[in-house]
């Protein structure tokens, strides 16, 4: 299982701000991380990149 932070969010999202990360993978809709460490929180890569599939169909392309 592949885990992924804000900064690596940022890279798959074609290299948003980490702010602009943030705002993003706090949305409702965003896959729930999977634990909270002291870095910050982590979520399952597969699942990031389904949303971003789904949600940013020309991110997911590139």
């Amino acid at each position: 299982m592949e885990l992924v932070g804000v900064s690596e969010i940022r890279e798959m999202l074609g290299g948003v701000s980490r702010q602009r990360a943030s705002v993003i993978a706090n949305q409702r809709n965003f896959p729930e991380p999977i634990a909270v460490l002291a870095m910050g929180k982590v979520w399952r890569k597969s699942e990031v990149e389904k949303w971003i599939r789904q949600h940013r169909p020309d991110v997911a392309e590139d």
